[in-house]
Parts: C-alpha cells; structure tokens; sequence
C-alpha cells in the first residue's frame, strides 16, 4: 500500500525539524563559541583537552571527529535493529528527543566549561547521527524507484527552508539582543538551546504518522539480524561491508560517497570557524550569510533534480564535486572579505543542496531491499554535519601549522579521491538493481 500524503508530508517535516541541529548548532554557532571559550582558557597558547594539550582552535574540530568514531561503531547496530524489527519510529523517537534535550543544554555553556560543550556537541551530534538513519531509511518505505529523486530532494529542500526559518529568529535575537536586555553570550546560548526546542517540536508529526514497521523486512532472518547487530560494532561494520560485497555497485559509489561527503561536511561544519578566525569577521555576518545559505540550499536542491533528469546521477555529481574543487582553491588562494565570502558561500548552497540530495536518492537505489538503516548506518557517518575524516585533517593540519588556510586546503584531497572513484565507477540503476 502507498504511503498517504500525511505519511509523506511528515517525514518532509522531520527534515524541517532536524536541520535545526545542522545548520544552527553545527554550521553557525558551536564552531566559533566554543573555540572563543577554549581560548578564554587557554595557557601559553594551549589547553587541555581530555588528557591533551591542543591548540584552541582544535577543540571544535576534534570534538566532531570523537563523536563520528562513536557513530562509526555505534551507528551499524542501531540499523540493523531498526532494518529488523517493528519499532523503527519508536527508535527515532528515543534518539530524536535523546538529542534535542541535550541540544537544550547547551543554554548552560559558559566560561570555563568548554569540556562541558565538548561534551554536549559529541553526545548530541551521536543522537542526531543515530536520528538520521532511521529518517532516512523511511525513504525507500514512502517512496518507489521512480520517484525518489523527487522526494529526496523534496526532503533536502524542506529542510534547508526549516533550518533558514529558525535562523531568521536567531538572527533577530543576535542583532538585536541589547534591546532584549541580554548580553551577547546569552544570545548564543539561547539560539543553541533553541535548535533543540525546534528539533523536538517539530519531529512530533513523524513519531505520529509514520508507519512504525519495515514494509520490506524480512521476518525470517528478523532475529538473527537483531542478534548479529547486538555482538558488537566492529563485528556488525565487518558483518555489513561483506554484505555490501554483494552489491558492488553499492560498494564503489558508498566509498566514493565517503570521502567527497566528508569534504562537503567539512566546509559547511568549519566554513563559519574560518570566517571568524581567518578572515576576522563577525558573528553577525556570518549568521546572515548562513541565514542566505540555507534558501539558496534549497533551490539549489530542485535545481540539481532538473540536472540529473536531464544528464543522470553520475553526471550531474560530478559536475558538482568538480565545481567543489574550485570552491577549495579560490578559498585557500583568493578569498579575502565579505563580498568574496558571500559569494563563495552562495556557490556553495547551490552545490551542497544538490550533492546531497541526489547522494541519497542514488544511494537508496543501489541498496538491499530490507537492509536500509543497516546500509544507511554506513552512509551516515559522513552525512549531514557528521563527517570526520575532514574535521579530523582541518584539526591537525592547523595544530601543526597553525594556518587555516592551509587547513581548508587539505580537505581538498577528499574531493579529488571521491571524485576519481565515482568517476571510474559503472553505476547502472534499474528497478532489480536491489534483487
């Protein structure tokens, strides 16, 4: 039976609620508050970071990489339960309001108590990873081979236009904080505390009225799954990838995924980290320019939709990871204030709404019927806000040159070898693709 439009609506609607977290916490905000904390306690340039000494301009990067290691182990039992069992909404419920409380948290973080953020940012970043595979093993559930372009990208655009509207808020409070009698770290904190508010709200129509089962599960191997799922992560991952090689197709374009995603992720996570610290400009700024961001995002999540009808999956993301490798060169050599970082940054609203979508539409196409979180696990540990490859090379790369630009530079190697991959792969889609 086909999903009723109240089913489909709201799975739009999660995206609307979840790009909260991404695009306020993630993108804008976390990066530059909490490095400005770490460096307010810093000692001889340094401070100490769960038993390390690092710079302070590390402490955001390698916060994300920890809480993806996490996901990474954690994120493949959480999909093979949800791909073999009858409570897939009740999973999203748990981690949905699991991340959006902790996300309220952030209101509390103040001088002094950066581990305290990096705490936070690492749990609820695993929370919203974990969210977000459930969510998007929906996707073959409420949509058919045909047209899941269209609900991808409807899904992307939605929530760009969820997360913009949550901005304007935010950014009437920044700007205007003094006349709300409040200082400006409280701002931030409240603008933080509200993407949970808005994550948790938001998300109640999809714990509603999507369907709670798999429409394609296989009860048969239902317990064995759930049982091989439960005997650790590493043996769940290795489970999954010697799976996976019955699905070569599958394989090649998820590694190839991996590593351009991950230097997608890296640019939207670290662009407003960049901004303050290399570029010197302010909080008030860079919240305009992701404000924009986000409604270009999803135009330009449409606009790829028109592009793959016409030239197919593959064309239409290599055209884009090539356009990214531009975006990487012009910021490491060229760009130098406002104007050019405005531009850049609507550069790469166009393409970061379009890759992803169309990422994820192929993607679902390629997998096993049945198996969807379990193959979206994997997907995820460099999907939306979560890469850590990138954060990962940024973080070191700048700890030991102490050079953001030479940072931004390095994440274009994870373009290149994406690219190279995709483009030597043999994508073939057709409706057995999954048999």
């Amino acid at each position: 039976m086909p999903p009723s439009k109240r089913e489909l609506s709201s799975w739009y609607l999660y995206d609307w609620a979840n790009s909260a977290y991404s695009t306020t916490v993630i993108t804008l905000f976390i990066g530059p508050y909490l490095t400005t904390i770490a460096q307010n306690s810093q000692v001889n340039g340094l401070v100490n970071f769960l038993g390390l000494s690092i710079p302070a301009g590390s402490v955001f990067p390698y916060s994300i990489t920890i809480s993806v290691i996490l996901q990474a182990l954690i994120l493949p039992i959480v999909g093979g339960i949800a791909d073999y069992s009858k409570r897939k909404k009740l999973m999203l419920g748990i981690f949905t309001i699991s991340g959006a409380l902790l996300t309220t948290l952030f209101f509390f973080l103040n001088d002094g108590l950066y581990i305290f953020g990096a705490l936070l940012l690492i749990f609820s970043n695993l929370f919203f990873g974990c969210s977000i595979v459930i969510y998007n093993s929906f996707l073959n559930d409420i949509s058919d081979f045909s047209n899941r372009e269209k609900v991808s990208s409807k899904g992307w655009a939605t929530g760009y236009i969820g997360g913009g509207l949550l901005l304007v808020l935010n950014l009437i409070l920044f700007l205007l904080h003094d006349q709300f009698g409040i200082s400006n770290s409280l701002a931030v904190r409240i603008n933080l505390a509200s993407a949970g508010v808005w994550w948790g709200l938001f998300s109640i129509p999809s714990l509603i009225f999507l369907k709670s089962g798999n429409r394609n599960l296989n009860s048969q191997a239902s317990q064995s799954a759930i049982s091989k799922s439960l005997h650790g992560s590493i043996k769940s991952i290795i489970a999954t990838f010697k799976d996976a090689r019955n699905y070569p197709i599958a394989l090649l374009f998820l590694l190839a995924y991996l590593f351009y995603n991950d230097g997608v992720q890296s640019v939207i996570t670290l662009s407003s980290l960049f901004g303050q610290e290399e570029l010197g400009l302010e909080l008030t700024f860079l919240t305009i320019v992701i404000l924009a961001v986000q409604f270009v995002a999803a135009f330009g999540s449409m606009l790829f939709y028109w592009v793959t009808r016409k030239l197919g999956e593959k064309s239409a993301l290599l055209i884009g990871i090539f356009i990214w490798c531009g975006v990487i060169i012009y910021a490491y050599g060229f760009l130098s204030g406002k104007v050019d970082f405005f531009i850049l940054a609507m550069v790469i609203a166009m393409l970061m709404g379009g890759t992803q979508a169309i990422s994820r539409s192929l993607y679902s196409k390629l997998i096993p019927l049945g198996k969807e979180a379990e193959y979206f696990s994997i997907y995820e540990i460099s999907e939306k806000g979560t890469s850590w490859m990138g954060p990962l090379t940024f973080g070191l790369v700048y700890q030991f040159t102490h050079s953001y630009r030479i940072a931004i530079l390095s994440l274009l190697l994870f373009f290149v070898i994406g690219g190279i991959i995709l483009l030597f792969s043999k994508i073939r889609l057709n409706n057995n693709v999954q048999s």
